[in-house]
């Protein structure tokens, strides 16, 4: 099939392309944790779609090394966020955190992994007014948590900012799309 090299057919296939900024990520909060998750969401500014990685297994052959495909991993995954005004957005990663395990004591209120790790869905927002930032596509990380908050920088001359901090995850794995854990959405690539 040949391809036509012309502004026109670029753009009739391309169309607006996706936007980085057109993005909506919901987190949900263990129960022990009295967290106002759309405040959360609103002070999102950044974040990223996961990655897809299977290692490799190297067996050597003949003096050559044979590549077979390994079992898959998962990127931790981090988001940026913006502090508001009474830093309550932070607090709630530090008391999700010290719910894991606690500075001084070295113990946890919740200890099962599916009470503490939650789901997080980052969505893919179209740029259309007449859609209202429809939904492109979704990934969901199943039983995430929070590992580490970033610290924040303070400085006298830090004028005309507002602070941010990041929040990184482990998870067991995602899906696109719906729910379900063996689906892919829309692609029809499986996902196990």
């Amino acid at each position: 099939m040949a391809i036509t090299s012309n502004v026109s057919s670029f753009l009739q296939v391309v169309k607006q392309g996706v936007r980085p900024n057109m993005f909506q990520v919901d987190i949900s909060f263990p129960d022990s944790v009295e967290a106002d998750s759309q405040l959360v969401t609103y002070m999102c500014k950044s974040a990223v779609l996961p990655a897809a990685n299977i290692g490799v297994i190297e067996v050597p052959f003949r003096g050559r090394t044979v590549k077979i495909a390994g079992d898959r991993t998962f990127d931790n995954w981090s988001a940026t966020f913006i502090n508001d005004k009474e830093m309550k957005s932070r607090a709630y990663f530090e008391q999700w955190l010290n719910q894991i395990n606690t500075h001084k004591a070295n113990t946890g209120a919740i200890t099962d992994p599916t009470a503490y790790g939650r789901s997080i869905v980052i969505r893919q927002l179209e740029k259309d007014a007449a859609e209202g930032g429809k939904e492109l596509r979704s990934y969901k990380l199943w039983y995430g948590f929070p590992i580490s908050t970033s610290a924040i920088d303070l400085a006298y001359d830090s004028n005309d900012q507002i602070e941010e901090f990041s929040v990184e995850f482990q998870y067991s794995y995602w899906t696109v799309g719906d729910d379900s854990d063996t689906t892919a959405g829309d692609s029809g690539i499986s996902i196990l």
